[in-house]
């Protein structure tokens, strides 16, 4: 059952925050990663394609966080699935995070990978991704507009920054202030500790997955096959 449900978008320090939960106890902690490593986990979410309601407890089983896309994207239903969860938005500058996210797209070999010889295990990621893409595509039209595809990438960035406020107010509105931190993993382990009620460890906070880090988790996954965890320092993406 999910103790810390997360609202952010992608980018938003999301790796940082699972490594960062895991550690206080909130874990495990559900991300994107989870379905790049087990593609069984796409089944749990293709209802929503069609936007069928899911089943959070079989999406989540085993799991007491969430981080990331798909599962932050449905953080409302989420919440109202399990009312005694408090909410995380992480957040950071906008223009900051249209930068980041412009080079996910751009940066991510495996969007480019139909028709390509692959190393073993760089195809299974490929083809894990390719049977979750319509639950992203669904995602992305939801958030970006009826228009938008996976080809594509982002908007121009007036537009995306505009998605990316609309969306933090809209989780502000939503959730009485005991229930929801507004959240900068700049700010380290103190507000998150407060807001969980948790002491803060006697380490630094987890800062995980810059864009160098992305990149060199992609060029290990296309030339080696291997998928270098990024929850650890110098992991990757």
């Amino acid at each position: 059952m999910l103790k810390v449900i997360g609202a952010g978008f992608p980018r938003t320090g999301t790796v940082s925050m699972k490594a960062a939960l895991e550690r206080l106890g909130f874990g495990p902690c559900y991300h994107m990663f989870e379905i790049m490593t087990d593609p069984s986990q796409v089944d749990r979410w293709l209802p929503a394609a069609s936007g069928q309601p899911l089943d959070w407890n079989r999406v989540f089983d085993g799991y007491r966080s969430a981080q990331d896309w798909p599962a932050s994207f449905f953080w409302r239903e989420q919440a109202e699935a399990f009312p005694e969860a408090k909410v995380v938005l992480t957040v950071r500058d906008p223009s900051r995070w249209y930068v980041s996210m412009k080079a996910l797209f751009a940066d991510n070999p495996l969007r480019q990978a139909e028709g390509r010889e692959l190393p073993e295990g760089a195809a299974a990621v490929a083809g894990t991704m390719a049977r979750l893409s319509p639950v992203l595509a669904h995602i992305g039209r939801s958030t970006f507009g009826d228009d938008w595809t996976l080809d594509g990438g982002l908007p121009d960035e007036r537009a995306a920054v505009e998605v990316f406020e609309r969306h933090a107010a809209e989780v502000r509105a939503s959730l009485p202030p005991e229930r929801l931190l507004v959240f900068d993993v700049r700010e380290g382990w103190g507000p998150l500790c407060a807001f969980l009620g948790v002491d803060v460890p006697g380490e630094p906070f987890p800062h995980l997955n810059d864009s160098a880090a992305i990149r060199r988790t992609f060029d290990t996954l296309m030339t080696e096959g291997t998928l270098p965890s990024p929850f650890v320092p110098g992991g990757g993406a």
